[in-house]
């Protein structure tokens, strides 16, 4: 964007080729593209998005739906499959995207980095805060209504950062950390150095973002008429994230529809209610029932 802002998703082979073996039919980053279509004022972001491809089948992927590609290049590691939940392999992808996203604000760009199973219902720059002093703004699995609280819960997977030093200072020493954080990926360890008063001690201005606009499978926005962003965390496979977001943009057009066809209570439609997440509960009780 003119003011050197980016918006970033990541992708693997499993997240973007519809061929990938953990299915087939409309991938991750097929409904992601297609809630900036469908989302409001949505549709020119797509513009300054870049997709990060982690291999060369998302890259070719990528290519193929004509979005602005980067091929991002880990020699001697194989992230094209699905990398399941706090795997070893997953927990190792993650780090390498906390290293590229602190490349990115070392050369200058403000970004917002976001999952791609994260749906984008309206343009989030509206509901994130104008105020420059805010360095981070990162989005939350519950919120407990103090957007300064350090004792909200973190997610990794929805934030925008303003490059300055005080930013790259945070993700040299979150990434630093990486070799001792056995067992824990990389948004356990941002929320240990929360604990540890790093926000205080870089004197880094973070707030912590309302689910009402920045919403989960965690916990689900209660407003239709405000909600900019849904995410499919608590949730275990991509399977059962492709099958609840699919559910989840159903929903979308359905308040759309009858938004059009009814009044709406107080500008909201309060009568309507989110689809229970049920691709996703029976992937976590498929878990369990493995583990017994």
């Amino acid at each position: 964007m003119p003011n050197r802002t980016v918006i970033i998703t990541i992708v693997n082979r499993a997240y973007a080729d519809p061929g990938a073996e953990v299915g087939t039919g409309e991938t991750l980053l097929d409904l992601f593209v297609r809630s900036l279509w469908l989302g409001e004022g949505t549709r020119g972001l797509l513009d300054h998005v870049v997709v990060v491809a982690m291999d060369r089948a998302a890259y070719r992927a990528c290519r193929f739906r004509r979005l602005n590609c980067y091929r991002l290049e880990t020699e001697g590691v194989d992230f094209r499959g699905e990398k399941v939940y706090m795997s070893e392999d997953f927990i190792r992808m993650m780090w390498r995207r906390t290293a590229f996203l602190g490349d990115v604000l070392r050369r200058g760009y403000d970004f917002i980095f976001t999952d791609t199973d994260v749906m984008w219902l309206r343009n989030p720059f509206t509901k994130l805060s104008k105020n420059e002093s805010e360095d981070l703004q990162i989005s939350t699995d519950v919120f407990n209504g103090d957007p300064r609280s350090e004792d909200n819960f973190i997610n990794t997977g929805f934030y925008f950062v303003r490059s300055n030093n005080r930013t790259v200072a945070l993700f040299d020493e979150w990434y630093s950390r990486r070799q001792n954080a056995t067992g824990k990926k990389e948004q356990d360890v941002l929320l240990d150095l929360i604990h540890e008063g790093a926000f205080k001690r870089l004197d880094l201005g973070v707030r912590f973002l309302d689910t009402l606009f920045f919403s989960g499978f965690c916990e689900d926005s209660k407003d239709f008429g405000a909600v900019a962003t849904v995410h499919a965390n608590c949730c275990r496979s991509i399977t059962a994230k492709v099958f609840d977001l699919t559910v989840v943009l159903r929903d979308w057009k359905r308040f759309k529809w009858s938004r059009k066809k009814t009044a709406a209570v107080n500008g909201t439609a309060a009568s309507l209610r989110w689809t229970n997440h049920m691709g996703c509960w029976r992937a976590w009780r498929v878990q369990g029932n493995g583990n017994k």
